[in-house]
């Protein structure tokens, strides 16, 4: 019997939002996710450990969710927000009863107890997140892999230096929050364009190195791509088809459009050539396995037991019903039942590992992995028991001899890549293709992106020559890169809270014209101390990437 591993890969990242507003896409976004789903996994992996058993998870933080996971003004935002949800618990129980909902009032105590027993976990890390799950790294427990600084849209950035910029403080900001060089990146939305010809703005094409060159430059040695890149089947999309209604990354094809494989997803693929500097592996999304999770027809999140994601109490927030059956409108959802729902998860992660292992029982060579990726906030933001779920399909995964619960890196370790392969151009939103990122609604923001780039690295070599400037060049660097998050586009895109996206997207512009005009001014000698004092004034806003000089030398060099 031919041992096939299994790699669950966990992709947490939100863009920067501290700040920037608090309800509802300001801080309060980071701190629900906090609770609904970072803490929870603490949780769960802290249990998992205690009972031996093994979760060797592959779990990646983008470095600008670590900078404010760790940052002492997310820990008062946290602390507010636990404050102001117990207050939500303490006022709910009156107003229930007032409106004939009495029969609600244990899932008022439940969710307090829950509240009060994460903000008490919370303590216990000495509100650092990312310093637990440096602790379980360090443990041996799980591998955690690192991304782009800011979660920027590689293949249509201009210059390559930008590129190089968004790896390399990726890189470093990875090492310095937990502790050591990642091995793997997670390459934003799976975004892969191969080596040639790219033409930007209608300007004459430009031959452009793929992006597994960046990847190996950067010093990483595997990332993640969808099947259909790897001509491995066809692209699903992300959350979309699940959540409808939501802010969505949009199932890809129809069952009319489905690819045909030419390709095994089910193994990994050098996908870097003898002149570069590092061979680089690609690991496949498995489709099967994942569109269990992800798809609402037939997946398991939208099972009748599970917590309603959509029917919310105002005020308040309280979520007191489940799924129920299909077809149940909104106002006639059923009350939640948190210990059916938890036999629910433990019957799912059960099915799971049995598909993983019907999966893996086609597999007949060694050397074969199943590469399951999602999005962390998918485990207990969006699906409530996913976390639940997680730690059982673990528990369950030894009863199946035939699989072997691995990190991405321990894999690799194990069996090097033989086969190499030229990748597809795509990535892991709706139609596989770059349409979420660069389709009607958002091509207008590539121009301003594309100028802030041009003016940025103009102005960085002799900026870097002229120490008084650092202090300026660093903060037009910080704005560049918030400006380049890929979140923006993805949310103007889906039609959900497109103002927010927009109104933040202009922000993050207008700061990089005011630094760069500042930058200018002082490399001319006027006003340095001017230009100084607003970067000091806007960092104290946006307060990320403090070591960031040496990675724009690094991206130049």
């Amino acid at each position: 019997m031919n041992q096939v591993d299994v790699v669950v890969m966990l992709h947490s990242h939100l863009p920067y939002v501290l700040n920037h507003g608090r309800w509802p896409h300001g801080s309060d976004w980071i701190c629900e996710a906090a609770i609904d789903t970072y803490l929870p996994l603490v949780e769960k992996f802290r249990a998992l450990d205690a009972m031996n058993i093994a979760a060797p998870v592959t779990i990646g933080f983008t470095p600008i969710l670590a900078n404010q996971l760790e940052h002492p003004s997310f820990a008062k935002e946290l602390e507010a927000y636990f404050e102001q949800r117990l207050g939500f618990c303490d006022e709910a129980p009156a107003s229930l009863e007032s409106t004939g909902d009495g029969h609600l009032l244990p899932l008022v105590e439940y969710w307090r107890a829950r509240l009060v027993r994460l903000r008490l976990l919370f303590h216990e890390l000495g509100r650092d997140i990312p310093r637990e799950f440096r602790r379980l790294q360090d443990a041996e427990r799980l591998e955690v892999t690192s991304s782009a600084a800011t979660h920027g849209f590689l293949p249509m950035l201009k210059h390559d230096a930008s590129i190089k910029l968004q790896l390399a403080l990726g890189s470093a900001e990875h090492q310095r929050v937990f502790g050591r060089a990642a091995d793997g990146v997670w390459v934003p939305e799976c975004a892969y364009r191969p080596a040639g010809p790219w033409a930007m703005n209608g300007e004459r094409p430009v031959e452009r190195d793929g992006i597994e060159a960046h990847v190996a430059w950067a010093g990483f040695r595997y990332f993640f791509v969808d099947s259909h890149m790897a001509r491995a089947g066809s692209p699903l999309g992300v959350y979309g088809e699940r959540f409808a209604g939501e802010t969505l990354r949009i199932a890809a094809v129809d069952a009319e459009g489905q690819y045909t494989a030419s390709r095994t997803p089910y193994e990994a693929y050098r996908v870097t050539d003898a002149t570069s500097v590092r061979e680089v592996a690609a690991l496949v999304r498995d489709p099967r396995s994942s569109m269990q999770v992800w798809s609402r027809h037939g997946g398991y999140p939208g099972a009748a037991p599970y917590l309603e994601f959509h029917k919310i109490r105002w005020p308040g927030g309280l979520k007191l019903w489940r799924v129920s059956e299909p077809g149940t409108d909104l106002g006639a959802k059923a009350p939640y039942d948190p210990d059916a729902a938890r036999r629910q998860a433990t019957f799912h992660a059960g099915h799971f590992a049995a598909l993983l292992d019907q999966v893996g029982s086609t597999q007949q060579v060694d050397g074969r992995v199943i590469v399951a990726p999602f999005d962390t906030e998918l485990f207990g933001h969006w699906w409530f028991e996913g976390p639940d779920f997680l730690g059982d399909l673990y528990a369950h995964l030894p009863d199946h001899p035939r699989l072997r619960a691995t990190t991405a890196g321990s894999h690799l370790d194990a069996h090097a890549p033989l086969a190499g392969l030229r990748l597809a151009e795509g990535s892991w939103g709706a139609n596989g293709d770059f349409s979420m990122w660069n389709g009607p609604a958002v091509q207008w923001t590539w121009p301003i992106i594309w100028e802030v780039e041009d003016r940025f690295w103009s102005l960085a070599p002799r900026a870097l020559a002229n120490e008084r400037t650092h202090e300026i060049l660093a903060q037009a660097a910080r704005s560049m890169l918030l400006l380049q998050s890929s979140d923006w586009q993805f949310i103007i895109s889906t039609g959900e809270v497109e103002d927010y996206a927009v109104r933040r997207f202009h922000g993050h512009a207008g700061d990089c014209a005011q630094l760069m005009n500042a930058l200018e001014a002082a490399l001319s000698g006027q006003d340095v101390d001017g230009g100084v004092r607003l970067a000091r004034d806007l960092q104290q806003r946006d307060d990320v990437f403090r070591t960031i000089v040496p990675s724009i030398v690094q991206a130049l060099s």
